[in-house]
């Protein structure tokens, strides 16, 4: 008979999930010129609007064919404090920049080219998405493609803009 003691154990990375803060990324934006300081950008920049981060890949047909909802839905709703945030995970720059361009899509696009926000977010695979209330609060996730424009989606996202930003933090209530 074996004896096993296990005098330290790592519990990891506490799970992500509904009611919990997002992890905080600092990622950089597609498209910055050759030569220039790389623009970046911090999901904390965003506190105190509804936000919708979207995991996805060019190579993956399913994120291909949720991008035009995402488009119309982000300009739909960019005038309200609500953003989109665009977390793709190629290794390669240079095949987002054809997708982006390919497909007109003008929000904002970041790289994660190592997956480490990725995995970060404990995702399951792409395309996968986070809502986020105007505290960081994950709200909902979402895992696989999504109709953003579909009417349904819309009034949610639009009923988490409408809650009042004067209100005191969820941990202070």
């Amino acid at each position: 008979m074996a004896i096993v003691a296990i005098l330290w154990s790592d519990p990891g990375a506490p799970p992500v999930v509904r009611g919990t803060l997002a992890p905080r990324f600092d990622l950089r934006m597609l498209g910055t010129p050759p030569g220039a300081s790389a623009e970046r950008l911090d999901l904390a920049s965003f506190s105190g609007k509804v936000v919708l981060v979207n995991f996805w890949a060019t190579w993956c047909e399913p994120c291909e064919r949720e991008m035009p909802a995402m488009e119309r839905l982000y300009l739909d709703l960019r005038d309200e404090e609500f953003a989109l945030i665009a977390v793709a995970i190629d290794e390669v720059e240079g095949d987002v920049e054809s997708f982006q361009s390919d497909y007109g899509l003008s929000f904002p696009i970041v790289l994660d080219l190592d997956q480490s926000v990725y995995q970060s977010y404990q995702t399951m695979g792409v395309p996968e998405s986070l809502l986020l209330d105007r505290d960081g609060r994950i709200i909902e996730r979402y895992v696989g493609p999504r109709e953003w424009d579909a009417p349904e989606h819309v009034k949610r996202i639009r009923s988490l803009i409408a809650e009042d930003p004067q209100r005191p933090p969820r941990e202070n209530r």
